[in-house]
């Protein structure tokens, strides 16, 4: 989708106002949203920025993070082995420098990750639960079968019986009397 206001760039900022009963949708490119931050009501907060919102999301102050970068300079940074990024250089420019970056600084993501999604931080699909019976069993399979062998592996046996048991009525029931599945 091309921004609304210049045409030119994709959009990336996806703005909802609703007034009064009325939904207004804006779609624009990041450069027409810091140009344009009136008409996207940031007005109210004159010192607003995309950084103060990540530094927000990271449960930093700004202007703190700023002073650590000079201030607490380690050497040991950790840093993406294929895009050479550093966690540090991804707080300010609120975005990753290639997908290798995610596996990376997994355990930094991972806290933030768990205050945007409400605790989720998997990717759990958008297969509606009425028509996606099949899909959401076998997923449900492979979840216990991976269960099944943390438990094993701490040598949980009954705990196993259990699981092993739960595996197989759901496996009979994938398969369906017919053998033709759900």
């Amino acid at each position: 989708m091309l921004c609304q206001e210049c045409k030119k760039r994709p959009a990336t900022f996806h703005f909802t106002k609703i007034i009064n009963g009325e939904k207004n949708e804006v779609h624009v490119c990041e450069k027409c949203a810091q140009d344009n931050s009136d008409m996207l009501m940031f007005h109210t907060n004159p010192g607003f920025s995309f950084h103060n919102l990540l530094s927000g999301l990271l449960n930093l102050e700004p202007s703190l993070s700023q002073q650590g970068q000079t201030l607490f300079q380690n050497s040991n940074v950790l840093q993406c082995e294929r895009c050479k990024m550093t966690f540090s250089q991804f707080k300010q420019m609120g975005r990753f420098g290639c997908s290798h970056c995610y596996k990376t600084f997994e355990k930094q993501m991972t806290p933030i990750l768990r205050r945007v999604h409400g605790g989720n931080t998997v990717h759990g699909g958008k297969i509606p639960q009425r028509i996606g019976g099949a899909i959401h069993l076998r997923k449900r399979i492979k979840q216990l079968k991976q269960q099944l062998q943390e438990v094993i592996a701490s040598e949980e046996f009954e705990k196993a019986a259990e699981i092993r048991d739960e595996i197989r009525m759901l496996e009979a029931k994938l398969n369906g009397p017919d053998g033709e599945g759900v």
